[in-house]
Order: C-alpha cells, then sequence, then structure tokens
C-alpha cells in the first residue's frame, strides 16, 4: 500500500451495523467497475475487502487527473473493531454508508465518524456520507437529521437501481475533494519546511 504516491488514494468504505444487505458491497463493486450487474448473490464482507482500479475524470484544482483508488470494502461490525486502528492508518478519504430506513443509524453515524474520521485527524471534505436506498425505500431524499457538527459533511443519497451515474459522479466529486485536501496539505509542509 503506498497511498502518498501523487495520484493513488486509498479510501474506507464503512458501513453501519446492523446492515446486513445494506448494499455497501455492491456500491463498492459499482464505484470500482469490480462487476457489471448490480444484483447478485449476498455475502457479508468479513473484516476488509480491498478493490484497485483506476478512476478516470476526477476533478481536482481545476485539473482533470486520473487517479489509482484503493476502495477498502470494511464491515461496521463492532465485533472487527480491533482491527479498525489497523484499517485507518494511513487512509486518505472515509465513507460512511447508512441504511436511511433504520432510524439508530443517524445516532451511530457520529461513532463511526469519530473513530474514521476526527480520531486519524482526516478533514471533513474527505469524508463522504453515503444514505444507501434499498430498492422500495420508504425513506425522502432530504437530508436526515443528522448532529449538528455531521451536517457539514457532504452527503449523498445512493439508489443505484433508479440513477447509479448520479452515485458515480457525486463520488468522483469527492474524490477530487480528497485529491485537493491532501494537495493543500502537502503545499503547507513543503511551506513549512522552506520557512
Amino acid at each position: 500500500m503506498t497511498p502518498n504516491l501523487s495520484n493513488h488514494f486509498y479510501l474506507l468504505l464503512v458501513h453501519i451495523p446492523p446492515t446486513e444487505k445494506s448494499g455497501k458491497t455492491v456500491l463498492a463493486n459499482f464505484l470500482s467497475d469490480a462487476t457489471e450487474a448490480i444484483g447478485g448473490d449476498y455475502s457479508p464482507t468479513q473484516g476488509v475487502r480491498i478493490l484497485e482500479y483506476e478512476c478516470p475524470n476526477v476533478i481536482a484544482n481545476g485539473k482533470n487527473i486520473g487517479c489509482e483508488v484503493e476502495l477498502w470494502d470494511c464491515s461496521g461490525d463492532q465485533k472487527f473493531e480491533t482491527c479498525w486502528p489497523a484499517l485507518m492508518k494511513d487512509s486518505n478519504g472515509v465513507v460512511i454508508v447508512f441504511n436511511v430506513d433504520v432510524p439508530s443509524h443517524l445516532k451511530e453515524i457520529e461513532m463511526f465518524y469519530s473513530s474514521f474520521v476526527q480520531q486519524p485527524r482526516l478533514h471533513d471534505s474527505q469524508c463522504l456520507l453515503v444514505a444507501h436506498h434499498k430498492p422500495n425505500s420508504a425513506a425522502g431524499k432530504g437530508r436526515p437529521n443528522l448532529a449538528q457538527h455531521l451536517n457539514k459533511l457532504t452527503l449523498i443519497h445512493s439508489n443505484l437501481e433508479d440513477d447509479p451515474e448520479q452515485v458515480r459522479t457525486a463520488f468522483r466529486q469527492f474524490l477530487g475533494a480528497v485529491v485537493s485536501s491532501l494537495s493543500e496539505s502537502r503545499d503547507k509542509e513543503e511551506m513549512s519546511i522552506i520557512t
């Protein structure tokens, strides 16, 4: 794993349990072009599954760049909590997937935000909340009732059956924000060395 190369990024994709069959792995497969089909047999993520792929057409700092992505499809099941520090080490961004039809997830986002974003000291621009809608979901597409400090995070609604390309576009915009944030951090670090 070499997350600090100029166009190589390491992102964690975590979900809030209990979300068996929440669609996180299907979302990961879709974003990485790991499969052509959106459906398929269900197999819960055990610990972590790593998807490596190239993502063209990412806009960062006004430039169209391509980048290599390691998308770590991580189980949010607390039985794997002892593994989380190793998974978070050197991550460049975090995608928190939650099921909008499960009200307890709105509270649990805070714990995942604290563990996966605040503790490793990522910027808010390096976190994406994904309100995943399973087929026939009754939940609306408005902003869910989140804790105040989470309202500044980028949130997208995903429904791969209704509008898959909107999800892909929003994810590429998130990648661009991650690239821009990392670029700004590197520039500041270089300036501090020079001065």
